[in-house]
């Protein structure tokens, strides 16, 4: 598909729009830099391209996000995002699930096998990377997990990824549907010996 070469893509409407539309726009801006960087990589991506694929003005994107660096974490944020938006009674098993749901998504597998390829020549990313993802799902674990089991998040996070995880990232097997990121979420706190529990009405 052919991206126009301008920087300066007309914007939808003039003037302040509305939250909704902003945060759409902010949508749209994150869809179309997660395209090109799963398929292009980090450095090929201008913020040009971005601002064309995504129709909108080069500099609404430095105005409402920042640079290359700020699109791409923004982009990791809004997985977490998505994976953390749980109620506050929801349990142990119920983050669980959202984080394999998450973590094993398509856009959640391109952007870690970018961070990875690119962590030798932008060491700094790949720090901020680390940080905003896996080390925020780590601390969002150990909150539900019970009183003398907070050690065990990191391990319980690693089960969580596994061998279906690294599977994801060759490229061996698809994203998991509910059902299958249901079972691997219990099936990691069963490893550990910790409870999982239907929620209340079942699936």
């Amino acid at each position: 598909m052919h991206e126009a070469p301008t920087a300066d893509a007309p914007e939808r409407r003039r003037g302040r729009p509305p939250a909704a539309e902003r945060e759409g726009r902010r949508d749209d801006i994150l869809d179309a830099a997660v395209r090109l960087f799963v398929r292009d990589g980090f450095e090929p991506v201008t913020l040009d391209r971005i601002a064309a694929a995504a129709h909108v003005a080069k500099r609404t994107i430095y105005s409402r996000i920042g640079d290359r660096t700020e699109v791409f974490l923004a982009a990791v944020e809004r997985l977490r995002g998505r994976a953390l938006r749980l109620s506050p009674t929801a349990g142990l098993e119920e983050l669980a699930r959202a984080i394999v749901l998450t973590l094993h998504s398509d856009d959640a597998i391109g952007l870690h096998r970018l961070a990875i390829g690119e962590s030798h020549r932008f060491p700094d990313l790949a720090v901020r990377f680390y940080d905003d993802g896996p080390l925020s799902y780590i601390a969002a674990l150990r909150s539900r997990l019970p009183d003398g089991e907070a050690d065990r998040a990191e391990a319980l996070f690693a089960l969580l990824l596994g061998e279906p995880h690294r599977q994801r990232l060759l490229g061996l097997r698809p994203a998991p549907d509910a059902p299958a990121a249901a079972a691997h979420a219990r099936a990691a706190l069963s490893a550990l010996g910790l409870p999982a529990t239907e929620p209340e009405g079942g699936r």
